[in-house]
């Protein structure tokens, strides 16, 4: 099967198609898909709630059988909502959670157990004996990586894949097992962690003729044009395309992108590398950090009663000066950067009994610094900590609309990227109001919160 252009300038060339493309995200929390128009727009939408099993405790699983009915449901649905045939899709772009795995017989396509999600802890003792092992401090220092997740198989875009063409091909973001300079797998490390170079599938560009869609699933051929990770598909979808261009999602976890360039950075400081996209001759590479319970913790928080709607939380924690004291440490799967703490415990320090509800929605806000893209009350203190102006757009949904940007741009639906920042809208720019002084003591409550949290469950 042959891959698309392989640049920008003869993309352009080609004659522009009518019609709309779809962006696909399959999230940790929601799957949902959008249909765009040449103007960006979203014409029709469908999305449903993934759920995560929880088979025993520490260990999170997703059914890869209702992930594909989902997978299929949310296509019909966002394509009978824009009001439009299916045989009008140009091109499909899927937007997938990172580091979520699974194993099936290539011969039957029957898969050997669930998906294992990126939120599981049952691989962590082996992961710290990998990083302390006297192979890995080799690794490290030649490349100066580190394993912070168990090692990957096959990914859900993968497994999607294989269900609608019959065939696996990855995109490559993983530095750690890869020769950077070939985008290839390193055979040396796989075969220094004892993974066979022939269980992993073939590495192609992030936007690419994957094949089309199997026309007894939709009643037509659809084009798959983009294969993309969801951290990498929100800063596309952003339009951070020059270095030093930074993301900042809230989801079911909390990430913190850099563009660094065409170049990998040194893992530092609690940022580890990662390929951004990879399109032809271009290669960009992003510096990524993060926290893993945002969205988790605001579950959380609804399933106590707390609010109805997580839109409720703005005006309640608005309507205080501050939490007064009151900390929260969300751990729900460990801690993450920069701790990297897997037996931590959620927890909330209470300095008074004198509180009610809206304290403890308050402190859900003031426990993580770098926080969603949704949110006013987040963004504006965001801001005033890193006095910085933060941009949020119209459309929230980076994920979906960088799938779609990328396929768009690969069967000319879009001549370029400069098109495509053109098309980018502004709701809010949030400016800085306070002094980042004014939240030391919160912060230092709230690092001594997190100390104290660390190290509470045993190994067993």
């Amino acid at each position: 099967m042959s891959g698309l252009p392989t640049d920008w300038e003869q993309r352009a060339q080609e004659p522009q198609q009518a019609g709309f493309v779809l962006g696909l995200d399959v999230g940790s929390s929601v799957i949902r898909c959008h249909v765009y128009d040449r103007a960006a727009r979203v014409c029709g939408s469908s999305a449903q709630k993934v759920e995560s099993l929880y088979p025993q405790t520490g260990w999170v699983e997703i059914d890869p059988d209702v992930l594909w009915i989902q997978f299929v449901t949310v296509i019909k649905e966002a394509v009978k909502a824009a009001g439009i045939q299916m045989s009008q899709i140009v091109g499909l772009g899927i937007s997938t959670q990172r580091a979520t795995f699974i194993t099936w017989n290539k011969k039957t396509g029957n898969h050997f157990h669930n998906f294992i999600s990126w939120q599981d802890l049952r691989a962590v003792e082996l992961v710290k004996s990998w990083n302390n092992s006297l192979i890995m401090k080799v690794i490290f220092f030649f490349c100066d990586l580190d394993i912070i997740v168990f090692f990957l198989l096959f990914l859900i875009d993968e497994y999607i894949l294989y269900n609608i063409i019959g065939l696996i091909y990855v995109n490559m973001y993983i530095l750690m097992i890869c020769f950077y300079a070939q985008m290839c797998w390193s055979g040396i490390i796989t075969s220094l962690i004892s993974i066979p170079l022939s269980l992993l599938p073939p590495v192609r560009d992030t936007s690419h003729n994957f094949g089309s869609v199997d026309e007894e699933i939709f009643g037509v051929p659809i084009p798959i044009v983009a294969l993309v990770a969801d951290q990498q598909s929100a800063m596309f979808g952003e339009c951070c395309f020059q270095t030093g261009d930074v993301k900042l999602t809230m989801g079911t976890g909390t990430f913190l992108d850099i563009n660094t360039g065409n170049s990998p950075q040194q893992t530092i400081g609690g940022f580890y590398p990662l390929i951004g996209w990879k399109i032809g001759q271009e290669v960009v590479c992003l510096a990524e950090s993060n926290a893993g319970d945002t969205g988790t913790a605001i579950k959380w928080a609804q399933q106590l009663d707390l609010f109805t709607d997580a839109a409720e939380t703005e005006k309640m924690a608005k309507s205080l000066e501050d939490s007064e004291g009151v900390c929260f440490v969300p751990s729900f799967s460990g801690l993450q950067v920069f701790f990297f703490k897997s037996m931590a415990i959620t927890d909330i320090f209470l300095p008074h009994p004198n509180l009610y509800i809206y304290h403890s929605v308050t402190l859900k806000f003031e426990a993580e610094k770098l926080c969603s893209d949704g949110n006013s009350f987040i963004m504006q203190m965001t801001s005033d900590l890193i006095n910085e102006n933060i941009d949020r757009p119209a459309d929230i949904d980076m994920s979906c609309l960088g799938a779609a940007s990328l396929a768009g741009l690969a069967v000319g639906f879009w001549t370029d990227k400069e098109e495509l920042k053109k098309l980018r809208q502004s709701e809010v720019v949030f400016k800085p109001q306070k002094k980042c002084q004014e939240y030391e003591t919160s912060m230092e409550n709230w690092a001594k919160a997190v100390k104290r949290s660390m190290n509470w469950y045993n190994k067993t």
